[in-house]
Formats: C-alpha cells, structure tokens, sequence
C-alpha cells in the first residue's frame, strides 16, 4: 500500500483530488477522491503499476469500463470517467460508503429471511438490467456485491463480464470467477449465458440460509469437479429452520444443467417476490429427465473434462463414418415417423377455475407438463386462470409445456405504523410496499411540524396494494380557547402566576444580559394574543439586568432583586439538636426553579438512526475491487 501513497494530494487529469486509498486488489487500487468539477466524492480504482503493461489485465480493466459505462440502474455500481492512456490507467466510479456482502455475511453467518429476501431481490433487479444490455456477468459472489446503511444493494466488479458482439477477457486463473460460485458449465469451460449468473446467486443464497458453501475442498480445481460433478447437501440438513420454498428457489438456481435452472432473471424474481408476500409457498417444480438419462457421443466429446485428444479423434472418426452410413436410414424413418406422429392441439384454459379437479387432470396428462405461476390482479377472482402459454389453438408435435399464470386474488397487505414518521420516510415506506399516498395537513400539539399524525386506513388494517393511503401530516399547533396574554414587561414572578391562573405551562426560561431591569420578562416563545389549547407551553426570556454574567450569575454587582415562583409555600422552620455543638435553626428556601423539559434547543450530538447492518466499518470496504 505504501508504493501507492505518492498518490495521495495528486490531481489526476486536472480535476480528481486524490485523499486515501480506501482499498487495495489483486488488480488494482481504489482510492476515495473528490471531483473539482463536480464537486462531490468520488471514488478512482487505479490499475496497479507493476501489471499495467499485461495485455490480458488492461483488457479486463478496459471490459469493465465498457459494460458498466452500458448500464444506469440503482442497484449497479454507476461509471463516471476512464482514463486508459500510456502512463496511467485508472476508472472513475460512484463512491459508496458500505461494507461488501462478504463481510457482513462472515460477521453474521446464516442471515433472516427477510434479508436474504431483499438482498437476493435488488441482485436479480440488478441481474435483469444487465442481461437486457447483453451482458453476463461472470462473477457474482459476495465480495462484489457493496451493502450501503440503507440496505441497498450495488453490484461491482464487471471485469470479466461476457460483453455482447465483442471480444471479453480470457478465460485465465484471473478471469474465470471464485470456484466457490462458478456455474458448472463456466468450471468446464462450456459456454455461458445469463443462467450461469444465477446459478452464482443461488450459490449465494445458499450460503446465506446455511451459513455455509455448498462445496469446499483443499484445491481451486477439487471445488471446481464438485461444482461439476457433486450434488450440495439441502440446505434444510444444514438449516432447519429453512423455508421449503426458499430450498425450493435454490434447487432451482442451482440446477447443474441450465435447461432446468429459472431462465431469466425475471422468472427468479417471481418466486422471490411470492415468497416475499408468502413464506410459506410451496412451489410446483416441473419434473426433469429421467435420472440416468444417458448423454448423446457429441456432449460426451466435448465435455469440459480431461481427454486424450487421440481419443477423441478416434471416437470423432467413427462417429462421422457411423453417422455417413446411417444417413439414409435415418432420413427414410423420418419421413415414415413424420407421417404418424400425432399433432398436439393446444386448449383453452383462460378464465377457467384452477381447482383440485383441473390439477389433477393435468398432472395425469400425456398431452401437457405444466408448470403453474401465480400473480395478484384485481381483475379476475383469486384461482382463475389469466394466462396460458402457449396459446390456445397451437399446435404442437411434442408433449406441450403449458403454463398457466392464476390469479391469485386482489393483494392485501397490513397497513404499517407511520406515526411519528418523518412525513418524506413515511411516503418513501408507502412506496416501498406498492401503495399510493395523499398528504393532507392537520394541526397537533403532540408532534413536531413534518411530522406524521396518522393514517387512514390505520396501522394495522388491511389495505391493498396500489390503493391510496391518506397521511395527516402536522402542520404546527393546535388553536384552542385560551388567548396568549403579552408577558413582556411583567416581572418574572408575575409572569409565572399568570401562566398558572390560564391553564398554561412555563416551557424554557433563559436569562440574558439586557438593559431592562433584573427579572423582567422580553421575549415569549408564543405571541401575544395567539389561542392555544390548555397546558401549552410557553417559554420565556428573562432580563438578568445590564450587568448580568452568565458565567456569573449571582456577582456581586447583579441587583439584589430576587424573585419567586409563583404561589409558592414556605417550608416549615425545623430545629436540628447536636450533642456536640450549638443548636441552631436551620431556615430553608424554596429556590426558584427553571423548567426545560421541553427546551426548543437540541443537542448537535444526538445519534442518527441508520437501517441496514449495524457495523459501522471503515471505509476500506466502501467499493469493490
């Protein structure tokens, strides 16, 4: 880390101030910087001199900047600036104060459903803009993903990602991803799509509900077999406690062959989100091959495993020669077979009640394997069919994989406590849950003005989703019946008794050096004349005369006046008896006593509520490297 403090004070390119290094990686150096023209803070990830002349490792620093320079999403790491000429490398990119998932997972261990419902759900947000630009990651894992306080989640780190229509980065040791979450397809060299990304996700999940990976070894290469080769333990043997559906949504991530993983992004993203409104959904899985089903000569010559290559020329030759003499053959029975198969005429299961009766039927069915989705419409009754695919009328020469989208009713949710909210977290809040808002302002002598009142539907009502919650906000105090009099003028002893006699409190007194007699009021926190309500507080300034010393207060030079509460009692005269001094009596004061309960001024130290995980780490894992 020394050889890169020279850094620290330069100006990169006339505009970027350098002013730590916040993290150093295998590849490079991420220092925070702060953007003259800009003026905010940025952060630099620097490619580390001693490899800033490998072609393979400029490549990759230069395929980072492309695809993330393709992507504007909230939950990816944003791009600002690159810098690629001969002398210095280096890439200008959002600066994030958080922690890499990583280490909050090492810390925690086996993580609540909630988080790893809501972390897995910004990753496949994040996932899905990515593979709508063409890209494939390569390389998820909990090292890249950056945690910020707020409990948003940005992913990192696109320098190997699989660009669209362009060269990407060698398959080397530094390029090919953590054995730990590598797909098996990626292990074997084959070639990858978007489904090898959520494969490493399903990893992820794994290891977020288990606490554990699903394969560890002595070497990189026994981990990479077992992702290959091994079935993982079910996450249920390691966590009990495991919902069977979130198990359910692994299994299917982390399928070994990606015909039978979740397709998209988006079809993971369902399951997540159902079982986000549902814990304890259960998932239709559509069946697989038959175990055992034996591979065709093709996928076993080109399997990512070690070969002789004499081998597989051999079986290669007598391959071609065997399919060369069985072409004929195979061409005649085609034309026969073509003749007999039957035509498979899809039918029509819109609007239609998915029962007891219907499943059944379809469950035994040689025309259809079926796989079923279920989603909230307030437009259809909960259990009829809104979608089919593919459509009614198709025709099919094969078995027909039908889904079938069910509504599943209009979506309710409990409506959550906003009181005391900040009226702008409240909205935020409402919008987080799918619900739409209306602010209507009410005054309240309890709250703060911003402050939020209460709600209609109330808290813990049952409301539904993209409905309309009305939110009273505070917009100052109350009005009542009793007219603020004008204590200015008055001395403080006859200001106190008035506040007694009109039902009011005294709020915060504070006394001052001004040239109006000792103990005379000049500034009331509530104007004269004003109507408020019973028990308002009303704060008072009070002379303390044009000597009077704060530091000081009772000098000898401030005036002898003193002055009383109001309507107070002296204490009875008590007599204390010794036996080894004089008896005296002792005559005790009431003193007059200051109230600052509800004092307007508020420490500049209070703590700041922050949501998210509680570490409070340094900035050293603020990005990912």
């Amino acid at each position: 880390m020394e050889l890169y403090d020279k850094y620290v004070g330069a100006v990169l390119s006339g505009r970027y101030r350098i002013e730590r290094i916040i993290g150093v990686g295998g590849m490079a150096v991420v220092f925070k910087a702060f953007d003259l023209l800009m003026n905010k803070h940025v952060a630099i990830k620097l490619l580390k001199e001693e490899i800033a002349g490998e072609e393979d490792s400029v490549k990759r620093f230069v395929n980072e900047s492309k695809a993330v320079a393709m992507m504007s999403h909230r939950n990816v790491v944003s791009i600002y600036d690159v810098n690629v000429s001969d002398d210095i490398k280096y890439i200008v990119m959002e600066y994030i104060e958080g922690i890499t998932l990583r280490n909050y997972m090492t810390k925690r261990g086996r993580l609540t459903l909630r988080e790893i419902i809501s972390y897995t759900e910004q990753i496949l947000l994040a996932l899905s803009h990515t593979h709508s630009k063409g890209l494939v990651h390569r390389d998820i894992k909990p090292q890249n993903i950056m945690l910020l306080k707020s409990g948003i989640i940005k992913v990192t780190d696109f320098g190997i990602a699989k660009l669209p229509n362009a060269e990407t980065v060698t398959m080397t040791d530094k390029a090919i991803g953590t054995v730990y979450y590598i797909s098996p397809e990626q292990a074997s060299g084959h070639p990858i799509d978007r489904r090898s990304d959520l494969y490493s996700l399903g990893v992820m999940m794994y290891e977020m509900a288990t606490g554990e990976l699903p394969f560890t070894a002595d070497t990189p290469v026994s981990v990479a077999m077992m992702q290959i080769n091994d079935q993982a333990k079910a996450p249920s043997e390691l966590n009990p406690d495991i919902p069977k559906g979130l198990e359910q949504i692994i299994g299917i991530a982390m399928e070994k062959d990606p015909q039978y993983r979740y397709q998209s992004a988006e079809d993971m993203l369902r399951h997540i989100r159902r079982l986000k409104e549902n814990p304890g959904v259960i998932f239709k899985i559509p069946k697989k091959h038959e175990e055992g089903e034996p591979k065709s000569v093709l996928s076993l010559l080109t399997g990512g495993g070690p070969a002789f290559p004499m081998i597989a020329g051999v079986a290669l030759a007598f391959f071609i020669v065997f399919a060369i003499g069985a072409a004929f053959v195979l061409g005649k029975a085609s034309d026969a077979m073509s003749q007999t198969v039957e035509t498979i005429e899809v039918d029509d299961f819109e609007g239609r009640n998915y029962d007891a009766t219907l499943a059944e039927a379809l469950e035994n069915s040689d025309k259809y394997t079926v796989k079923i989705e279920y989603e909230y419409s307030d437009a259809y009754e909960a259990g009829v069919i809104m979608e089919q695919s593919p459509a009614a009328g198709s025709s099919k020469k094969v078995k027909v994989e039908l889904t079938l989208t069910v509504c599943s009713g209009n979506r309710e949710i409990d409506m959550p406590s906003l009181s005391d909210y900040n009226y702008k977290a409240a909205i935020k809040e409402l919008r987080n849950r799918g619900l739409d808002y209306a602010i209507e302002y009410k005054k309240d002598n309890i709250r703060s003005s911003g402050q939020v009142i209460s709600t209609s539907p109330a808290a813990g009502e049952k409301v539904k989703v993209g409905s309309t919650v009305t939110v009273y906000v505070c917009d100052g105090f109350e009005d009542g019946d009793i007219k603020v009099p004008d204590f200015v003028g008055m001395t403080e002893k006859k200001a106190f008794k008035k506040l007694v006699e009109l039902d009011l409190l005294p709020g915060a007194v504070s006394y001052v050096k001004d040239k109006a007699d000792r103990g005379t009021v000049i500034k009331q926190s509530v104007e004269k004349d004003k109507e408020v309500l019973p028990n308002t507080r009303i704060g008072l300034t009070i002379s303390g005369g044009p000597d009077y010393d704060p530091a000081n207060p009772d000098g000898t030079t401030a005036p002898e006046e003193t002055t009383e509460p109001p309507e107070t009692t002296a204490p009875d005269t008590t007599t204390v008896d010794t036996t080894d001094a004089e008896t005296t009596e002792a005559e005790t004061t009431d003193p007059v006593t200051e109230d600052t309960t509800d004092s307007e001024t508020t420490g500049d130290g209070a703590a700041e509520e922050t949501t998210g995980p509680a570490d409070n780490e340094s900035a050293d894992n603020s990005q990912s490297n």
